[in-house]
């Protein structure tokens, strides 16, 4: 595997610890994989410039802050082209309202993560936003009544 001859265990270690908690510091990844503070800050430093480590943030209760509605929403668009799929991505990633987007292979061209205050901040979203994007045949949502597991760490 390719990942593996960039990085080794004691990497793989360090990653997993700050998937899990990035606000450990040097030193406690160091106590806890039983290595030198340096040589943790030296693989912290290389897993970043490598972009292993992408960002650092922190994960937010949507709800708290009031985005209570969750959406996952299929679109397909009525043509293919560089340019409609260009522009597609370029459109949707202007909204804040969509937290990720991928494309997809099977019936839909693209999943849309969506979150919302409310289904009325949705509607707006939807007819003022979504509905405006040209090329767009089919949206079709789906909305979250509860969540049995929402994790952001990838199992290394």
């Amino acid at each position: 595997m390719e990942i593996e001859n960039k990085i080794d265990e004691t990497d793989f270690q360090i990653l997993r610890l700050l998937q899990k908690d990035a606000t450990l510091t040097n030193k406690e990844i160091a106590f806890q994989i039983n290595k030198a503070i340096a040589t943790v800050h030296e693989r912290v430093k290389k897993l970043k410039e490598q972009g292993f480590i992408k960002k650092t943030v922190a994960i937010l209760d949507r709800k708290k802050i009031g985005k209570g509605l969750l959406a996952f929403s299929h679109v397909l668009l009525n043509d293919h082209t560089l340019h409609t799929l260009n522009k597609f991505e370029e459109d949707i990633s202007a909204f804040p309202e969509v937290m990720e987007c991928f494309q997809m292979t099977g019936s839909f061209d693209f999943l849309l993560k969506i979150v919302t205050k409310d289904m009325e901040e949705y509607h707006d979203f939807y007819r003022y936003k979504l509905a405006a994007i040209p090329n767009i045949t089919t949206v079709q949502s789906f909305f979250v009544l509860s969540e049995a597991k929402s994790d952001t760490a990838y199992p290394i």
